[in-house]
């Protein structure tokens, strides 16, 4: 009786170890296709942002600038003159 009870002990202990590790495998299995993955991803929005600062340079150059402002009708100021307040306080009883 103590043999039969030892060897169904050992072969339900066999069956859950094995069990454990196919789960074990299956969830290593998922991570690194995840980190796969994500490798992809990054490398893409790497990629996209290296066009983004490229073409954000471009536009925002002085020449592309010069352009935009020709077009809005803006004119060349030649002097800035300043406003210059005597006192401090806006207001005055």
């Amino acid at each position: 009786m103590y043999k039969l009870l030892t060897l169904i002990s050992s072969v339900i202990l066999i069956i859950g170890l094995l069990i454990f590790y196919v789960f074990q495998i299956n969830t290593e299995i998922s991570v690194r296709f995840s980190i796969k993955e994500y490798q992809k991803r990054i490398t893409e929005l790497s990629n996209q942002n290296k066009i983004l600062a490229i073409n954000s340079t471009q536009n925002g150059s002085l020449e592309k600038m010069a352009e935009i402002i020709a077009s809005q009708d803006f004119e060349k100021i030649d002097k800035i003159h300043y406003i210059r307040v005597l006192n401090t306080q806006v207001v005055a009883k």
